[in-house]
């Protein structure tokens, strides 16, 4: 199984625990970013995960990549080239405040990317899989084109297509996301939602459902699903419904519908660590899930279980394995020391 991954990577600098911005006079810096959390779920399940972006020859450019090479991350097809790194600041939130992101990626290695750097046939030359998220295409119309072309490759070549739809306001306007997320969801076989994505995007939504008011309404999201399944024409429909209790205190479950079946996974009360990457640990295990030939029942439970325990790992990777994902999805949710 080979799955290839395509985005930005960015830097991440985060106050120590529970800090304000420069309540303390550190910061960590560590990586992260939706296709390359992917990625490194995948790898850590054993598969061969790829990732593709551009990124500068400097000092920090080559620490984006070895810390994918850390963990089995294949970044041979990495281009190389630009000026920057994007980085993203990172406030953890507590109780009743909530984190809080600031992005400074704006001229980018990979923002300012040509579709002549990257060489589709030979990066799909022997893929199963391509996945890539919302957060791509916004970075700009350049963006939008090296996708499209990606997905146009990548069905040449027989290779399956994922996409989180992962809508972010700071990036662009719901009428830029839609134009450019209809056109590139004719390409998608499995698309991943959650509660807000798919109306923001393309203005779907359940009913009877209050975010910010903890209330979802998991009948709903069927209607979304099925909507969502007969515009596109995609597969698979995967949405996650969080219920936030607080900014540490989620309830985390999923559905996935198949066409015919809506299944929905067992429910996690989460005590959360971090949060950032949750969404992309559930994309990679569901990757994962499907690749193995797992159903639709056992895919969503083995992809909602991987990131109940994303929730409880630091930073943006995901770091378990196959065995401690299947062990939770089992049941086996109690935390106990492992001796």
């Amino acid at each position: 199984m080979k799955v290839v991954t395509f985005g930005e990577i960015m830097l991440r600098l985060a106050p120590n625990g529970y800090y304000r911005f420069f309540q303390d006079d550190q910061l960590q810096a560590t990586f992260g970013g939706g296709e390359a959390n992917v990625a490194v779920s995948l790898a850590n399940y054993g598969v061969d995960a790829s990732f593709v972006t551009k990124l500068p020859t400097h000092a920090i450019g080559q620490a984006a990549v070895n810390s994918l090479r850390k963990y089995g991350v294949d970044t041979s097809k990495i281009v190389r080239g630009g000026d920057r790194v994007g980085i993203y600041f990172l406030e953890k939130g507590a109780s009743q405040r909530g984190s809080v992101c600031i992005y400074d990626r704006a001229h980018s290695a990979i923002q300012e990317a040509k579709p002549s750097d990257f060489d589709w046939d030979t990066i799909f030359a022997d893929a199963d899989w391509f996945h890539f998220t919302g957060i791509t295409p916004a970075l700009g119309e350049n963006l939008v084109e090296i996708c499209r072309e990606a997905c146009k490759k990548a069905k040449e070549h027989g290779v399956k297509i994922s996409c989180d739809l992962n809508y972010r306001g700071k990036l662009w306007t719901r009428e830029e996301a839609r134009k450019a997320m209809t056109d590139l969801c004719q390409y998608v076989d499995v698309c991943i939602s959650n509660e807000e994505d798919a109306k923001d995007v393309f203005g779907i939504e359940a009913e009877n459902t209050d975010i910010y008011g903890g209330k979802l309404n998991k009948d709903g999201y069927k209607s979304v699903a099925k909507q969502l399944a007969d515009q596109f024409g995609f597969e698979k429909v995967a949405i996650t419904l969080r219920t936030s209790i607080s900014a540490n205190d989620n309830d985390w479950a999923a559905m996935l519908f198949d066409g015919e079946n809506y299944c929905f996974s067992k429910e996690y009360h989460l005590h959360i660590v971090d949060r950032v990457g949750g969404g992309d640990s559930f994309g990679g295990g569901l990757i994962y899930a499907l690749l193995s030939g797992k159903d639709t029942q056992a895919a969503v439970e083995f992809a909602v279980a991987a990131s109940a325990l994303k929730h409880s790992i630091e930073g943006d990777y995901n770091l378990v394995s196959v065995s401690e994902v299947e062990k939770l999805a089992g049941g086996d949710g109690s935390g106990r020391v492992q001796r």
